[in-house]
């Protein structure tokens, strides 16, 4: 069973825009602290986004800084990831996750942690002309 279904990725142009949605089937899930992640060929993971479950804060990594928004549907329990003026090297897998202990994350934690619990199946975003 996938707990966290994504949707949104595709392939695009340099400049271009996509939108990713990351949806939880399990209602619970909606307790926890959802974070963005993305894994390029041949890398290892990283945090890209999160929205703090309380207080509104935000975490974005430099790389996508001014270029990406992250905002959450509360009626739908979607968290969104738009990403704007994409650029080759965003290239990658994209993941939504949540940790069963995120229930009052610092956002700023996905820069550095990654979560045990739920991840999504990912989905392709290709950047190039």
């Amino acid at each position: 069973q996938v707990e966290l279904v994504e949707s949104g990725g595709g392939l695009v142009q340099p400049g271009g825009s996509l939108r990713l949605a990351c949806t939880p089937s399990v209602p619970t899930l909606d307790y926890y602290v959802i974070g963005w992640f993305r894994q390029a060929p041949g890398k290892e993971p990283g945090g890209v986004s999160c929205l703090s479950n309380t207080d509104g804060r935000t975490y974005y990594a430099d790389s996508v800084k001014g270029r990406f928004t992250i905002n959450k549907d509360n009626v739908k329990k979607t968290v969104y990831l738009q990403m704007n003026n994409l650029k080759p090297e965003d290239t990658a897998v994209y993941y939504c996750a949540t940790d069963s202990g995120w229930s009052n994350l610092d956002p700023r934690r996905v820069a550095t942690t990654l979560p045990r619990d739920y991840w999504g199946q990912g989905t392709q975003v290709t950047v190039a002309s």
